[in-house]
């Protein structure tokens, strides 16, 4: 699977992560247009048990969107408190029932802002320090996932709808970052 088009088509489960900054609203709403009822964790993670919430989604019946937030936390609880309430243990299990549900994570990128930019100068440098820690924390927690469940990368700055993509892969909407062995 590399285009969203594709995941669309065969998947009955996508989870929709983003880098704060990058909306995923428009996707979601593309995604329930298409057939699949989207939902997310209500509120906060759950304090003692951070994927409890997105577990009890996943055993719905039925083609569902997730409005993501298990990678998020594992790159920004770092960054912003010293540790994510997420262990990769958690992570990898998420990760492995979403594959189960015959589903892929979505990668949402946006190739047309400056990652979390900010408008002050004086802070400039130490954004761009963290902007540069968090893609490559993207990066890695993706890298890492891919190896249990499909990762579809999808920049929304490129051209086109990100849905309705034409009848040949198109490199615009994204690719995998690995292929999926279930075995």
């Amino acid at each position: 699977m590399r285009t969203l088009h594709e995941a669309v088509t065969q998947c009955r489960t996508l989870v929709v992560e983003a880098r704060d900054g990058i909306g995923r609203g428009e996707l979601l709403a593309e995604l329930a247009r298409n057939g699949f009822v989207v939902s997310g964790s209500r509120g906060r993670l759950h304090h003692l048990d951070p994927t409890r919430p997105y577990r009890e989604l996943l055993a719905a019946p039925g083609r569902l969107a997730v409005d993501g937030g298990i990678i998020h936390e594992l790159v920004y609880g770092p960054l912003r408190r010293g540790h994510s309430r997420v262990t990769w243990i958690q992570a990898l299990d998420f990760a492995e029932s979403v594959a189960e549900r015959d589903g892929a994570l979505i990668h949402l990128t946006d190739s047309r802002r400056a990652p979390d930019t900010g408008n002050t100068k004086h802070i400039e440098n130490t954004e761009n320090t963290e902007n540069s820690e968090v893609a490559d924390a993207y990066h890695r927690a993706f890298r890492t996932l891919a190896q249990h469940v499909p990762v579809v990368t999808l920049d929304i700055g490129g051209p086109g709808h990100p849905i309705r993509a034409p009848a040949a892969p198109s490199p615009q909407l994204g690719q995998c970052k690995r292929k999926l062995t279930v075995g």
